[in-house]
């Protein structure tokens, strides 16, 4: 791989979490790994369901999004389809971290399994304009579902942060741009800005950090922003943000695979950190994601759920402030102000 650009997250070899990112230390990458093996042989037996069927989705998603709104379909994990209105009434689609498989993991026979299909199949989706990848894990860059999309000849254009590229370059996928965090593409009627996260990446157990690892802001030029947030935990980054691009009308922020909290604190934020995060960015409305689809740690299924609605109950903020929607779930939603609009 070629020398990596100097920057504030990078030694020119390997990416990671700068102090303006990450509020306090992160523990050496050895220690760090060994750490992770120590769990995983101990790991406790799963309560999570062998398999949950999803509630029939609501909703269609070949329909034009209302004037004023976007539309956004949560088919799982984190992977959306977000559609925004065009003048000529038809809408661009925007898919982010795309995963269809039964599996996130090299190998097909083991490795974390689905415990509910995805809401919608990817052949039920309208065709797609924008691939967001936000990093190389595999709950979030699943290759086969890349190829899947290629087959389909949709020939998106796929945004990823740096080093990424190389991965999807065999997917048959022809358009990829690479950004660095700041760094943004437009197309007709979207920008979108590669932005900070505090997390990391790695696709073998020699290639950590090799990659970089982001979250999006979506602007669609008529003054509304969306942000996916990609995979992160808490840190400086929301309100770094927000200060620099302006604060989102909408937001979709990870709620789970936080458990046990003394591995998983640098990478992942729990529910009440998500809710958290929406304030520091300023976004009026939040939907959570990155639960109840695959078991990548410890905590109970529906465990991230009901500790949102708990955090915003207890934080005195209307029940529609954060929430999830329903595997499936197409729902339109109005463009909302947020506070520095």
């Amino acid at each position: 791989m070629p020398q990596l650009p100097a920057s504030d997250h990078t030694d020119g070899t390997r990416f990671f979490n700068p102090p303006a990112i990450r509020p306090d230390a992160t523990p050496p990458g050895r220690m760090r790994r060994l750490s992770i093996l120590k769990w995983q042989w101990n790991r406790p037996k799963s309560d999570w369901p062998k398999w949950i069927g999803n509630p029939p989705p609501k909703g269609d998603p070949h329909a034009p999004p209302a004037a004023a709104t976007v539309q956004v379909t949560f088919i799982g994990h984190s992977t959306f389809l977000i559609r925004l209105p065009r003048p000529d009434g038809t809408a661009l689609s925007i898919l982010t971290d795309p995963i269809f498989s039964m599996r996130c993991s090299p190998f097909s026979f083991m490795g974390p399994k689905r415990v509910r299909a995805p809401g919608r199949a990817l052949a039920d989706l309208p065709r797609i304009d924008v691939a967001l990848v936000s990093h190389a894990h595999y709950d979030h860059m699943d290759l086969p579902t890349l190829r899947a999309l290629a087959r389909r000849g949709d020939d998106p254009l796929v945004v990823t942060p740096l080093c990424n590229a190389r991965f999807m370059r065999g997917t048959g996928l022809r358009r990829i741009m690479e950004l660095d965090w700041w760094q943004s593409v437009a197309i007709p009627g979207l920008q979108v800005t590669c932005t900070p996260a505090r997390h990391g990446a790695a696709r073998t157990p020699f290639d950590r950090n090799k990659s970089l690892w982001g979250g999006f802001m979506l602007h669609d030029g008529a003054g509304h922003r969306l942000f996916f947030a990609g995979d992160t935990a808490h840190g400086r980054h929301w309100g770094l943000i927000r200060e620099r691009l302006g604060a989102p009308d909408i937001a979709l922020l990870p709620i789970g695979a936080y458990d046990p909290r003394a591995l998983m604190a640098g990478v992942h934020a729990t529910p009440e950190e998500a809710l958290t995060g929406l304030r520091q960015l300023g976004a009026k409305h939040g939907i959570g994601m990155h639960f109840g689809t695959f078991r990548l740690t410890d905590e109970p299924m529906d465990e991230p759920v009901h500790r949102l609605a708990r955090a915003v109950q207890e934080a005195g903020l209307p029940p529609d402030t954060m929430g999830v929607m329903d595997h499936g779930e197409c729902r339109d939603i109005a463009w909302q102000q947020p506070d520095d609009a």
